[in-house]
């Protein structure tokens, strides 16, 4: 915490369904400016905080997220790191756990707050989640244990009900409240009367070091996802893509895939090619057991390197990420092995 008595919070609005307004003629949602979101929440007075803003100009939709707007809003962070106490990042929900990810890899030894939260309705509406949530988020970015230390550590998803690790997250619901969770890792905290931290599954770093920022990201990478019927043809293409460096191979149930001769030969080519490829599950609970079943373990000889429990949006972004650091192929292939900042299970 800084000196001061006072919570010091920068909210750093990048646009999202919280902070949007239905336009009168065409009767669909648009953003507006941020300083009409805190008149609407007039509650957040209430916390006698000290809260500054940054707005994203104009607002973006989610949709429209790229490595770029992570870049800026890890340039504001950082920038204002030793200014502020928390971070709350408020974030349309469609990426929001592209961005908790990447921003995961990017802010290096990380030792405050960056809680990452939006809305299923707008802001402004008489019934709505947004309200809750941003003072929610803003609460648990002003949070300290016993030794005057953020209680939280990370990059972080509140959404209703739960605090969730951002690098563990998925967007589950296009209609519940509830819209995030982390079917491999327990929640962070738990919203009723009161926020109920699960310490034990708080991110904690043996030796605070200062904040350190990757900015840059290789996008050279891509999803390849399988289905029943998937043809030689279209596997060989999707994987000789121009410039990829990266592949996250989405595979059935505990990662596994079709054994056909072919299917094995085209991977292989592609890995002695150099390029990457990580084995994710296309299922929302459990991971990649490559040696449970000979298809996974058939897979696993050509030189994809498994997942484990990772989500698909940790694996993209981890893989930007560890491209961006300008390391060889064999060093990509054991960093993702290896547990970064809690976002696998090994």
């Amino acid at each position: 915490m800084s000196n001061q008595s006072r919570p010091r919070i920068l909210i750093i609005y990048t646009g999202g369904t919280i902070g949007m307004i239905e336009n009168p003629v065409t009767r669909s949602l648009q953003p507006f400016d941020f300083t009409h979101l805190i008149d609407n929440v007039p509650k957040i007075r209430k916390l006698d905080y000290d809260i500054e803003n940054i707005q994203f100009n104009p607002p973006i939709d989610s949709s429209d997220m790229s490595p770029q707007h992570w870049v800026d809003i890890a340039r504001h962070i950082e920038a204002n790191y030793d200014r502020f106490d928390g971070f709350v990042v408020l974030h349309g929900t469609d990426t929001m756990a592209y961005t908790a990810s990447a921003l995961s890899f990017m802010l290096e030894n990380l030792h405050k707050p960056v809680i990452i939260t939006g809305s299923q309705l707008p802001i402004g509406e008489v019934r709505t989640d947004g309200e809750e949530n941003l003072i929610t988020a803003l609460q648990i970015a002003a949070a300290t244990d016993m030794m005057g230390e953020p209680m939280v550590r990370e990059v972080a998803i509140l959404f209703e009900n739960y605090l969730w690790r951002g690098n563990r997250s998925t967007k589950m619901s296009a209609d519940n409240f509830n819209a995030f969770k982390s079917n491999n890792y327990p929640s962070l905290a738990k919203i009723g009367l009161g926020i109920h931290f699960n310490e034990e599954a708080l991110w904690r770093v043996q030796a605070k070091r200062p904040l350190k920022v990757q900015y840059e990201l290789d996008t050279a990478v891509m999803f390849l996802d399988l289905n029943p019927g998937i043809t030689e043809a279209v596997l060989r293409h999707q994987l000789s893509t121009p410039g990829i460096k990266g592949i996250v191979l989405k595979t059935f149930g505990a990662g596994n895939a079709p054994t056909y001769a072919w299917f094995t030969e085209a991977v292989k080519e592609a890995v002695e090619r150099d390029i990457v490829i990580l084995n994710v599950t296309q299922c929302v609970n459990g991971g990649v057991h490559a040696k449970m079943y000979m298809s996974g373990n058939q897979l696993a000889s050509t030189g994809v390197v498994s997942g484990h429990d990772i989500t698909s949006e940790a694996a993209i972004t981890k893989m930007m990420y560890l491209f961006g650091l300008g390391l060889s192929t064999a060093e990509v292939r054991r960093y993702l092995e290896c547990s970064l900042c809690g976002e696998v299970s090994l």
